[in-house]
């Protein structure tokens, strides 16, 4: 038998085996399917044809499902599936990229076509035993909110993404490092930055946030590593600085990109030698603290141009980390909304309880350019400025929705029928990579040079524009 590829950290013993439910009607194909997930490091708990699958009791606890679909008709095994909880892998030797499309669609995390080989089918399996085992874990130590979704730290929302981060904020806390936090403005920078310090040997110290881009060019030094009396005009008194105040904690630098070269070359010292100097002062101090930084650009673009220190970048871009756009995390929308309405309407001492379907509808088609934060103004506002338990659409803003709006007219104008939105035309050259590399997502991922989670994540969006349409 092959060796098993999920093992423990130190390579020694197998983690604990994810429980598999094949469905398939072919004899053959199950006995390849079923080496494949021992392959992987998984267990075969139940062998089923696609009339079965919905049997009570027929899926003896798995928690991920191998599903082969000759035709359309089957893609409702994946409809129940999904509904059960399980990660759904489809296979299918039909070849059809709109099979594939449908069935992630639907669900499947996956799409492997067949005739595949156990060793195959093992390389396509173990990263997902390995996320439903950092999920089991993190299920185990966060508990689970009374209105449904998850708890970690300040954060709302139990989507793939947001799981995914939650996982990475945990192996990285604990390290010493420097975190460098990637995300768009809005999107929950800060909250990174406190999660991951609340999950480090620092969290009893203090955690101290600056905003590079909301403090003056000529006070930022002071605010930074503080300054002694006299120093410059105005200053009557010592005073101590963002870095001082962090002490033995962390010290989370915002829009970091904003921060001039000069000080850029102060910061980098720190990080180099544990000291640093207030303005004015002779004597170095120790600096002992872990650094969080964080940007809205493209800090390797940054470099290129001159406005970001190389030196800094590498001493500071030890552990990145990026935040999903809301546009990214599907149904957190939802959840998020929930969560403002409950909080806005209890401090306005206002009486609104949930949105209706239709302006819930708008909102989760809207591509929130804005992120949480345009979210959370959204919902703040229709709570000061309606009246009622529910929020209807009327209350929203003109632009949440709008794209849904401009899909409603019948005909196109004169010259504009040949249009089409970016998504369609993205769309269609990432469904003729898959063609071209037989349905293989991580291929034509790489031949596009995408990563294949952002394949995964076009295709839950166009199933909502879909939806939509």
């Amino acid at each position: 038998m092959a060796r098993p590829l999920t093992r423990d950290a130190a390579g020694l013993a197998p983690l604990a085996r994810t429980r598999v439910a094949v469905v398939d009607g072919d004899l053959a194909s199950t006995r390849v399917a079923t080496s494949g997930v021992a392959t992987a490091g998984g267990e075969v708990v139940a062998a089923l044809a696609h009339a079965d699958a919905a049997s009570p009791g027929a899926l003896r606890g798995a928690a991920l499902a191998v599903v082969d679909l000759p035709e359309r008709g089957s893609l409702e095994t994946i409809d129940h599936l999904v509904s059960q909880g399980l990660v759904v892998v489809a296979t299918s030797g039909a070849g059809s990229v709109a099979l594939a499309v449908e069935a992630m669609r639907r669900g499947a995390v996956d799409f492997v076509l067949k005739p595949y080989t156990p060793d195959a089918l093992a390389r396509r399996l173990a990263p997902r035993f390995a996320e439903i085992a950092e999920r089991a874990a993190d299920d185990e130590a966060t508990p689970e909110k009374p209105g449904g979704g998850f708890d970690f730290d300040s954060f709302v929302g139990s989507s793939p993404a947001m799981r995914a981060l939650y996982a990475e904020i945990e192996r990285i806390a604990p390290s010493r490092a420097p975190v460098f936090v990637m995300g768009e403005s809005g999107s929950g920078k800060e909250l990174c930055a406190e999660a991951i310090h609340a999950r480090s040997g620092r969290a009893q110290k203090p955690f101290v946030a600056l905003n590079c881009g909301a403090i003056p060019r000529e006070l930022m030094e002071s605010e930074v590593f503080g300054h002694v009396r006299g120093a410059f005009t105005g200053a009557s008194e010592d005073r101590a600085g963002a870095v001082e105040a962090a002490q033995g904690g962390t010290l989370f630098l915002d829009e970091i990109g904003e921060m001039e070269l000069s000080l850029q070359a102060k910061l980098l010292r720190v990080l180099q030698t544990g000291e640093f100097r207030r303005v004015g002062e002779a004597r170095a101090r120790v600096a002992d603290l872990r650094i969080v930084c964080a940007t809205h650009r493209d800090p390797q673009a940054e470099v290129l141009a001159g406005r970001f220190r190389q030196d800094l970048y590498y001493r500071l871009h030890v552990l990145p980390i990026r935040l999903p756009a809301l546009r990214e995390r599907g149904s957190d929308v939802e959840a998020l909304a929930q969560a403002f309405l409950t909080r806005f309407a209890a401090e306005e001492g206002r009486a609104f309880r949930r949105f209706s379907d239709e302006a819930m509808r708008r909102m989760r088609a809207h591509d929130w350019p804005g992120n949480v934060r345009e979210l959370q103004n959204v919902v703040r506002r229709a709570v000061v400025l309606g009246e009622g338990e529910e929020v209807t659409p009327d209350m929203l803003p003109v632009e949440v929705g709008a794209l849904n709006a401009v899909r409603s007219f019948a005909q196109p104008a004169v010259g504009e029928a040949d249009i089409e939105p970016f998504w369609i035309s993205e769309r269609r050259i990432i469904e003729q990579a898959l063609v071209t590399f037989g349905g293989n997502t991580a291929r034509a991922a790489a031949a596009l040079e995408l990563s294949p989670s952002t394949i995964y994540r076009k295709r839950e969006r166009w199933a909502e524009l879909d939806g939509a349409a």
